[in-house]
């Protein structure tokens, strides 16, 4: 039979247990309030994004409407994006133009070539070729920081997750894009030193034995011409491509803005 102190001793032993439940259940009740407090925030952030960026319909005109709002975290994840795209672009350039010997940087005039002339061309074309094939892996570690610096920069803001993760879907998108066009940069410049090779090569083969007549080079034989016309028009194609190569840039740019402008409407 139990006693009334036994009684006592159980309701005593159960008032913890009520008090923790209750504790749950304000957390509970806590987390749900802050999540829905999050979710009308995040809300709010997307309506200013898209006012925003309503009526910016160039790249250039991108960077005056980040900066008018510069509290929003969604745009801040746009500025993101955009700034590493930049700061990419620009270190694969350097990269380029760095594998390039400063004699190559200027336009060089074959016909007025020594034989002196052109050997150390033939050098500096070899090294450029050498240098630009080794840039491949570089170019993909640039776009792996790259990447890695923009998920931690986009969690560090603070946002949803689902949100973060619709960032870096596009993030992955844009940086697949400018890896995709610094490959083909690097496969073009060695078609281009590929060429140009062949022209200066064939130079110093038949040095002493050609003619230069108004600016064009006279060959003994026709096969030797017609072989140094084929090497300068594949040089003179892989230039070509080159400059569509800045035009695909600039495509691509406006393609990226598109992207995100999908991205802030949700």
């Amino acid at each position: 039979m139990a006693t009334v102190a036994d009684r006592k001793e159980k309701k005593s032993g159960r008032l913890p247990l009520i008090l923790w439940g209750l504790f749950a259940i304000a957390c509970v009740v806590a987390l749900i309030f802050v999540g829905d407090l999050a979710r009308y925030q995040e809300a709010g952030l997307t309506r200013e994004s898209q006012a925003a960026l309503r009526d910016v319909n160039e790249p250039a005109q991108l960077d005056q409407a980040l900066r008018q709002r510069p509290a929003n975290r969604i745009l801040k994840l746009v500025a993101l994006a955009n700034e590493k795209s930049a700061e990419i672009d620009a270190a694969a350039r350097k990269l380029l133009d760095d594998a390039e010997p400063a004699a190559l940087a200027k336009a060089v005039d074959l016909t007025a070539a020594g034989r002196s002339d052109l050997d150390a061309l033939r050098r500096d074309i070899k090294t450029a070729d050498g240098n630009v094939a080794a840039l491949k892996p570089r170019m993909a570690a640039l776009v792996k920081t790259g990447r890695d610096e923009l998920e931690s920069g986009a969690r560090a803001l603070g946002v949803e997750s689902g949100t973060i993760s619709r960032f870096m879907k596009g993030v992955d998108e844009q940086l697949a894009e400018t890896a995709a066009l610094a490959s083909k940069r690097l496969a073009v410049r060695s078609e281009y030193y590929g060429a140009f090779e062949k022209c200066a090569a064939l130079l110093v083969r038949e040095f002493g034995t050609y003619k230069v007549t108004n600016g064009q080079f006279i060959f003994r034989i026709q096969p030797t011409a017609d072989s140094y016309n084929a090497a300068s028009t594949a040089m003179a194609a892989a230039k070509k491509k080159l400059a569509e190569l800045e035009d695909e840039k600039a495509a691509l740019k406006q393609s990226q803005l598109t992207r995100w402008k999908n991205f802030v409407g949700g």
